[in-house]
Protein backbone atom coordinates (compact mmCIF):
# COMPACT_ATOMS: atom_id res chain seq x y z
CA UNK A 1 0.00 0.00 0.00
CA UNK A 2 2.83 2.34 0.47
CA UNK A 3 2.97 2.69 -3.13
CA UNK A 4 -0.43 4.53 -2.84
CA UNK A 5 1.20 7.64 -1.00
CA UNK A 6 3.73 8.41 -4.30
CA UNK A 7 1.37 6.59 -6.98
CA UNK A 8 2.88 9.05 -10.03
CA UNK A 9 5.98 7.95 -8.61
CA UNK A 10 5.22 3.99 -8.56
CA UNK A 11 3.39 3.97 -12.21
CA UNK A 12 5.99 6.21 -13.83
CA UNK A 13 9.10 3.52 -12.76
CA UNK A 14 6.05 0.50 -13.74
CA UNK A 15 3.64 -0.20 -15.75
CA UNK A 16 4.00 3.60 -16.98
CA UNK A 17 7.78 3.49 -17.87
CA UNK A 18 7.76 3.35 -21.95
CA UNK A 19 5.11 6.45 -21.46
CA UNK A 20 7.76 8.59 -19.78
CA UNK A 21 11.18 10.40 -19.40
CA UNK A 22 13.83 10.64 -16.42
CA UNK A 23 15.98 8.68 -14.57
CA UNK A 24 16.16 6.92 -11.26
CA UNK A 25 15.55 10.24 -9.15
CA UNK A 26 12.67 11.81 -10.94
CA UNK A 27 10.26 11.21 -14.03
CA UNK A 28 7.53 12.67 -15.87
CA UNK A 29 4.91 11.57 -18.48
CA UNK A 30 5.32 12.60 -22.08
CA UNK A 31 4.61 15.84 -22.60
CA UNK A 32 0.90 14.44 -24.97
CA UNK A 33 0.38 11.78 -22.39
CA UNK A 34 -0.30 13.97 -19.14
CA UNK A 35 1.41 16.64 -17.09
CA UNK A 36 2.31 14.76 -13.97
CA UNK A 37 5.61 14.83 -12.90
CA UNK A 38 7.39 13.18 -9.72
CA UNK A 39 10.66 13.22 -7.32
CA UNK A 40 11.77 9.46 -6.22
CA UNK A 41 11.70 11.51 -2.86
CA UNK A 42 12.49 14.30 -1.44
CA UNK A 43 16.25 14.35 -1.25
CA UNK A 44 18.41 17.10 -2.82
CA UNK A 45 19.30 14.62 -5.45
CA UNK A 46 15.80 14.08 -6.49
CA UNK A 47 14.49 17.37 -6.21
CA UNK A 48 17.40 18.33 -8.55
CA UNK A 49 16.49 15.49 -11.31
CA UNK A 50 13.19 16.71 -11.05
CA UNK A 51 13.69 20.60 -11.89
CA UNK A 52 15.57 19.42 -14.90
CA UNK A 53 11.85 17.80 -16.02
CA UNK A 54 10.58 20.96 -16.54
CA UNK A 55 11.50 23.50 -19.80
CA UNK A 56 11.15 27.58 -19.30
CA UNK A 57 7.29 28.02 -19.54
CA UNK A 58 6.27 24.64 -18.84
CA UNK A 59 4.10 23.49 -15.84
CA UNK A 60 3.77 20.02 -14.04
CA UNK A 61 1.26 18.80 -11.82
CA UNK A 62 2.66 16.80 -8.60
CA UNK A 63 0.58 14.88 -6.64
CA UNK A 64 1.24 12.49 -3.25
CA UNK A 65 0.37 12.19 0.02
CA UNK A 66 4.02 13.85 1.63
CA UNK A 67 3.88 17.11 1.58
CA UNK A 68 5.23 18.75 -1.26
CA UNK A 69 8.79 20.20 -1.37
CA UNK A 70 9.19 23.11 -4.19
CA UNK A 71 12.85 22.04 -5.94
CA UNK A 72 15.18 24.85 -6.48
CA UNK A 73 14.17 26.71 -9.75
CA UNK A 74 10.34 26.11 -9.67
CA UNK A 75 7.82 27.48 -8.21
CA UNK A 76 4.20 26.57 -7.51
CA UNK A 77 1.70 28.33 -9.03
CA UNK A 78 -1.61 26.55 -7.29
CA UNK A 79 -1.73 23.76 -4.76
CA UNK A 80 -4.61 22.40 -3.33
CA UNK A 81 -5.59 19.44 -1.08
CA UNK A 82 -7.28 16.49 -2.17
CA UNK A 83 -8.65 12.82 -0.88
CA UNK A 84 -7.13 9.44 -1.93
CA UNK A 85 -9.89 6.66 -2.11
CA UNK A 86 -9.60 2.64 -2.35
CA UNK A 87 -12.61 0.56 -3.24
CA UNK A 88 -13.19 -2.23 -0.08
CA UNK A 89 -15.64 -4.13 -2.32
CA UNK A 90 -16.19 -5.73 -5.10
CA UNK A 91 -18.84 -4.59 -7.50
CA UNK A 92 -18.72 -7.17 -10.36
CA UNK A 93 -21.81 -4.68 -11.98
CA UNK A 94 -23.53 -6.46 -15.21
CA UNK A 95 -22.80 -5.80 -18.63
CA UNK A 96 -24.13 -2.30 -19.71
CA UNK A 97 -25.30 -2.39 -23.55
CA UNK A 98 -24.77 1.40 -23.63
CA UNK A 99 -20.81 1.60 -22.93
CA UNK A 100 -18.48 0.83 -25.35
CA UNK A 101 -15.12 0.74 -25.28
CA UNK A 102 -12.90 4.23 -27.13
CA UNK A 103 -9.78 3.47 -29.31
CA UNK A 104 -7.82 6.11 -30.75
CA UNK A 105 -10.43 7.03 -33.25
CA UNK A 106 -12.13 8.44 -30.56
CA UNK A 107 -9.36 10.56 -28.88
CA UNK A 108 -10.38 13.63 -30.84
CA UNK A 109 -13.95 13.60 -28.87
CA UNK A 110 -12.23 12.22 -25.72
CA UNK A 111 -10.13 15.40 -25.46
CA UNK A 112 -12.75 17.84 -26.88
CA UNK A 113 -15.20 16.33 -23.80
CA UNK A 114 -12.10 16.39 -20.95
CA UNK A 115 -11.04 19.68 -22.04
CA UNK A 116 -14.71 21.19 -21.37
CA UNK A 117 -14.96 19.36 -18.14
CA UNK A 118 -11.63 19.88 -16.59
CA UNK A 119 -11.90 16.35 -15.05
CA UNK A 120 -8.01 16.60 -14.29
CA UNK A 121 -4.93 16.69 -16.81
CA UNK A 122 -5.83 15.37 -20.33
CA UNK A 123 -3.93 15.59 -23.48
CA UNK A 124 -4.34 14.00 -26.64
CA UNK A 125 -2.47 10.76 -25.69
CA UNK A 126 -3.77 10.58 -22.29
CA UNK A 127 -6.55 7.17 -23.14
CA UNK A 128 -2.69 5.27 -23.99
CA UNK A 129 -2.73 5.37 -19.91
CA UNK A 130 -4.95 2.54 -20.15
CA UNK A 131 -8.61 1.23 -21.16
CA UNK A 132 -11.04 3.81 -21.68
CA UNK A 133 -15.01 3.50 -22.12
CA UNK A 134 -18.16 5.70 -23.21
CA UNK A 135 -21.36 6.52 -23.56
CA UNK A 136 -22.98 7.85 -26.85
CA UNK A 137 -26.05 9.89 -27.15
CA UNK A 138 -27.68 10.95 -30.47
CA UNK A 139 -24.54 10.13 -32.03
CA UNK A 140 -22.16 12.15 -29.45
CA UNK A 141 -19.49 10.95 -26.93
CA UNK A 142 -21.28 12.64 -23.49
CA UNK A 143 -19.52 10.56 -20.92
CA UNK A 144 -15.99 8.70 -20.36
CA UNK A 145 -13.99 6.99 -17.76
CA UNK A 146 -10.64 5.54 -17.81
CA UNK A 147 -7.76 4.53 -15.86
CA UNK A 148 -4.81 6.52 -15.27
CA UNK A 149 -2.35 5.15 -12.45
CA UNK A 150 -1.49 2.16 -12.70
CA UNK A 151 1.55 0.13 -10.84
CA UNK A 152 1.38 -3.69 -9.58
CA UNK A 153 -1.61 -4.53 -7.91
CA UNK A 154 -3.38 -1.40 -8.40
CA UNK A 155 -5.23 0.70 -11.08
CA UNK A 156 -6.53 4.22 -10.88
CA UNK A 157 -10.30 4.99 -11.97
CA UNK A 158 -9.68 8.62 -13.56
CA UNK A 159 -11.25 10.68 -16.68
CA UNK A 160 -14.48 10.44 -15.43
CA UNK A 161 -16.77 13.30 -17.13
CA UNK A 162 -20.08 13.91 -18.29
CA UNK A 163 -20.97 16.81 -21.42
CA UNK A 164 -22.62 19.31 -18.89
CA UNK A 165 -26.01 18.46 -20.98
CA UNK A 166 -26.09 15.33 -19.98
CA UNK A 167 -25.59 15.48 -16.50
CA UNK A 168 -28.27 13.82 -14.04
CA UNK A 169 -28.22 10.95 -16.34
CA UNK A 170 -26.11 8.68 -13.92
CA UNK A 171 -23.60 8.41 -16.42
CA UNK A 172 -20.50 8.87 -14.37
CA UNK A 173 -21.92 6.16 -11.63
CA UNK A 174 -22.35 3.67 -14.56
CA UNK A 175 -19.03 4.59 -16.17
CA UNK A 176 -17.02 4.51 -13.11
CA UNK A 177 -18.36 1.10 -11.44
CA UNK A 178 -17.39 -0.62 -14.75
CA UNK A 179 -14.26 0.66 -15.10
CA UNK A 180 -14.08 -0.56 -11.38
CA UNK A 181 -15.12 -3.58 -12.31
CA UNK A 182 -12.60 -4.56 -15.00
CA UNK A 183 -9.64 -3.30 -12.29
CA UNK A 184 -10.94 -5.86 -9.90
CA UNK A 185 -11.17 -8.50 -12.43
CA UNK A 186 -7.59 -8.40 -13.03
CA UNK A 187 -7.19 -9.06 -9.19
CA UNK A 188 -6.34 -5.68 -8.79
CA UNK A 189 -7.01 -2.84 -6.00
CA UNK A 190 -9.41 0.03 -8.32
CA UNK A 191 -8.23 3.82 -6.33
CA UNK A 192 -8.81 7.38 -7.26
CA UNK A 193 -8.66 10.75 -6.29
CA UNK A 194 -10.81 13.73 -5.85
CA UNK A 195 -11.03 17.76 -5.07
CA UNK A 196 -11.45 17.55 -1.26
CA UNK A 197 -14.02 20.29 -2.02
CA UNK A 198 -15.96 18.06 -4.29
CA UNK A 199 -18.41 17.07 -1.69
CA UNK A 200 -20.75 15.04 -4.50
CA UNK A 201 -18.11 13.12 -6.16
CA UNK A 202 -16.78 12.15 -2.56
CA UNK A 203 -20.77 10.79 -1.87
CA UNK A 204 -20.81 9.26 -5.35
CA UNK A 205 -17.79 7.39 -4.79
CA UNK A 206 -18.46 6.39 -1.69
CA UNK A 207 -21.98 4.80 -2.44
CA UNK A 208 -19.92 2.76 -4.74
CA UNK A 209 -17.76 1.52 -2.49
CA UNK A 210 -14.66 3.74 -1.96
CA UNK A 211 -13.09 4.50 1.46
CA UNK A 212 -11.11 7.39 2.20
CA UNK A 213 -7.56 5.97 2.41
CA UNK A 214 -5.93 9.43 2.88
CA UNK A 215 -5.92 13.39 2.01
CA UNK A 216 -3.18 14.28 -1.05
CA UNK A 217 -1.08 16.82 -1.54
CA UNK A 218 -1.51 18.30 -5.02
CA UNK A 219 0.57 21.24 -6.96
CA UNK A 220 1.58 22.89 -10.26
CA UNK A 221 4.90 23.53 -10.56
CA UNK A 222 6.92 25.83 -13.27
CA UNK A 223 10.38 27.62 -13.93
CA UNK A 224 10.83 30.32 -11.85
CA UNK A 225 12.14 32.41 -15.34
CA UNK A 226 8.13 31.57 -17.06
CA UNK A 227 5.57 34.04 -17.70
Amino acid sequence: MRDLDRPVWASLTTFHRDLSEGDACARRFLRDVNLFASARDDGEEAQKGLAKLVRPGEHVYLLQVPAITVPPGLRATRTAQGVQMVATRSLAVETDAEIEFLTDADAPEMLALATLTEPGPFLPRTHHMGRFIGIRQEGRLVAIAGERMRFPGFTEVSGVCTHPDFRGKGFARRLSAAVTTAIQARGEIAFLHAWATNAPAIALYQALGFELRSEVNVAVLETEAAK
